[in-house]
């Protein structure tokens, strides 16, 4: 029970999108702070204003929880990048770029939580992977636009959007988990060159 609420707070009624929003953020409050393996329902539940029970309403165990974690960072990471993904030509990338890195780092300690729970959970890694998986897809098929167009040669477009995402993915992890990450700007800057270079330089 959550000991600052409010009396009667607990039985305020909810709908059930914001029940669900207010377990997922307390999932991810908790994964600020803990490695996954101490994410319980009872320690995620403590930070909310429901019940214990109301968990399993929505959701069947907490490895869907995580899964309702990753979709949301999903989202959250993909609102700056579409303004290059949809109708996006070379000079939207930077902005696109410049605005995952801000959305990762004010998110860093969740990913980085998933990200390691990935390398001894199975579940956890199916979810982490999904998320991984969903730009592979979206930058595949923003390749083979732009191919089309003329405006890049990618010889294998599923191969270098496989390479480049998952090279993004480990850059940004490693960038912010040290102790003094560098800059947004810089490693935009960095992920830019790359990129570019990679998509349009061919031409």
């Amino acid at each position: 029970m959550n000991v600052n609420a409010p009396q009667g707070a607990r039985r305020r009624r909810r709908t059930p999108e914001e029940a669900q929003g207010e377990i997922i953020a307390a999932a991810e409050a908790l994964l600020r702070e803990r490695p996954f393996r101490e994410l319980t329902v009872d320690e995620v539940m403590r930070r909310t204003e429901l019940s214990r029970p109301s968990f399993y309403v929505y959701f069947r165990d907490r490895h869907e929880l995580v899964l309702r974690v990753v979709q949301h960072l999903f989202g959250a990471l993909v609102v700056p990048s579409m303004q290059w993904f949809e109708d996006g030509r070379e000079e939207d990338l930077y902005a696109a770029l410049h605005g995952v890195v801000q959305v990762y780092g004010e998110h860093s300690h969740v990913m980085r939580a998933l990200a390691d729970a990935a390398a001894d959970d199975v579940a956890v890694e199916a979810a982490y992977n999904q998320l991984v998986t969903a730009f592979i897809d979206l930058t595949q098929a923003k390749l083979e636009v732009e191919g089309a167009a003329g405006r890049a040669d990618v010889p294998d477009p599923l191969q270098v959007a496989t390479a480049i995402v998952w090279m993004a993915e480990r850059y940004l992890y490693l960038s912010f988990r040290a102790d003094s990450p560098p800059p947004c700007d810089v490693i935009a800057d960095v992920l830019h060159t790359v990129w570019v270079r990679t998509i349009y330089a061919r031409r």
